[in-house]
């Protein structure tokens, strides 16, 4: 597969902030050694010996922790700062908490089936953008665990490359506009796609 166009781009110095491996140049280098580090989350998160509640603020940080803790130093911690998406930085513990809260009543008391649960869950957590980076592939996760822990498959999310450029990310994009919106439809077809 060729690299994209910006593969070879060097990182902005405000992106290396934080950054914990030194030998790390390129967005491309940066790519390929947060996917190892993802990959060690994802495992850890997935285990069937790791059977942590997937609807605790702890777990939504320390599986952040995990995807990212051999990339940057403030992986786990949720972000300081405003960005151009997500809630005001300073509301994130109280939406996050709201989230949780709401997502454990919709189970309990079967409000929605359980795929348009993990999808609305998602949905949500991807809105609130708790954290400086890596957030739709943390929300992703944490919400395959959901899945998992309720003996479920995860999502197939479109099968295909939701980081960079290309149709699924598009599909996948214009999904949570939709949901935004306020039609999770389309987000709730994409996520088994």
């Amino acid at each position: 597969m060729a690299e994209p166009p910006d593969a070879a781009t060097p990182l902005h110095p405000d992106e290396a902030a934080g950054l914990l491996p030194a030998h790390v140049r390129t967005q491309a280098e940066l790519n390929e050694w947060e996917q190892t580090n993802i990959l060690a989350g994802q495992a850890w998160a997935l285990s069937r010996r790791n059977r942590a509640d997937p609807l605790t603020e702890a777990f939504v940080r320390e599986v952040h922790r995990r995807m990212f803790d051999e990339t940057w130093r403030w992986a786990g911690r949720f972000r300081t700062s405003d960005k151009n998406i997500g809630v005001d930085w300073r509301q994130i513990g109280v939406r996050l908490k709201d989230l949780l809260d709401d997502t454990r009543y919709w189970l309990e008391h079967g409000t929605y089936p359980i795929d348009e649960i993990a999808t609305r869950f998602h949905h949500r957590l991807v809105s609130i953008h708790p954290f400086a980076n890596g957030n739709g592939r943390h929300a992703r996760l944490i919400t395959d665990c959901l899945l998992v822990r309720r003996g479920r498959a995860p999502f197939s999310w479109g099968r295909g490359d939701l980081v960079h450029a290309g149709a699924a990310r598009d599909r996948y994009l214009a999904a949570l506009r939709a949901a935004d919106r306020g039609d999770i439809g389309p987000l709730l077809e994409f996520v088994r796609s």
